[in-house]
C-alpha cells in the first residue's frame, strides 16, 4: 500500500498580490510533485489582531482563527516565504504567528522556509527568518534545515500565472518540498 500523500500547508509572508514570495509558494503548488500535497494558505490578511482575550481556553476564536487552525491541523508540515520588513518579521505575518501559538495544531510539526531575497538583500532576510525560528522553537515546531533556502527570485522572473518559470528554480522549490516530505515520511516511519 503506498504511502499517503504528506500534506504541506505553503504560508506567504506577503500580502502584496505581486510578491515573489507568494509567487514562489504558487509555484510549490504547480510543481505537483509526486507524494506532495502542497496546499497554499491565503488568507493572512482575514485575520483579526492577535488579543488573547479572543482566544478563551474554553471558548472559540474568530472564524479565520478557526478556519487558520484547522488549515495547519490538516497539514502534515508547513512551508513558509516570508519578506523581512524593518529587520523583523512583517507585522501580519507575525500576527499569524502568534494565533498558531494557542492552538498548538504545529507542535511536532515539520517547516521550512524558502528566502527570494536577491543580491541587493544580502543578508537575505536573516534577521526574520531568525526570528521566525524563535516563534516556531515556542510552538515546538521542528524545523528541518534542508527545507530552509535561499532561492533568489525577481520580480521580473515571475510569470503572468504568478508562478516562476525558471527550471532551476523551479528544480530548487521541488528540492524543498522533497525535503519537507522526506522528514514526514521518516517521522510517520518511527511513530
Amino acid at each position: 500500500m503506498a504511502a499517503a500523500p504528506v500534506r504541506i500547508l505553503l504560508i506567504s509572508g506577503a500580502l502584496r498580490d505581486g510578491s515573489v514570495h507568494t509567487a514562489a509558494l504558487r509555484t510549490a503548488v504547480a510543481l505537483d510533485v509526486p507524494g506532495v500535497d502542497a496546499v497554499l494558505y491565503d488568507d493572512v490578511a482575514a485575520l483579526p489582531h492577535f488579543n488573547p482575550d479572543d482566544d478563551p481556553m474554553d471558548g472559540t476564536p474568530p472564524v479565520p482563527v478557526v478556519a487558520l487552525r484547522a488549515a495547519l491541523a490538516d497539514a502534515d508540515a508547513v512551508l513558509f516565504s516570508t519578506p523581512e520588513y524593518a529587520g523583523a518579521l512583517p507585522g501580519a505575518f507575525k500576527n499569524l504567528l502568534d494565533w498558531s501559538v494557542g492552538g498548538g495544531e504545529t507542535d511536532r510539526m515539520h517547516a521550512g522556509w524558502i528566502n527570494t531575497a536577491g543580491p541587493a538583500a544580502p543578508s537575505g532576510a536573516a534577521d526574520a527568518h531568525a526570528s521566525l525560528r524563535k516563534v516556531l522553537g515556542y510552538t515546538g515546531t521542528i524545523v528541518v534545515e534542508e527545507a530552509c533556502v535561499r532561492i533568489p527570485l525577481g520580480r521580473d522572473a515571475v510569470g503572468d500565472d504568478g508562478t516562476a518559470g525558471d527550471p532551476r528554480v523551479r528544480a530548487q522549490i521541488a528540492d524543498v518540498l522533497r525535503a519537507l516530505a522526506a522528514a514526514v515520511d521518516v517521522a510517520r516511519a518511527a511513530a
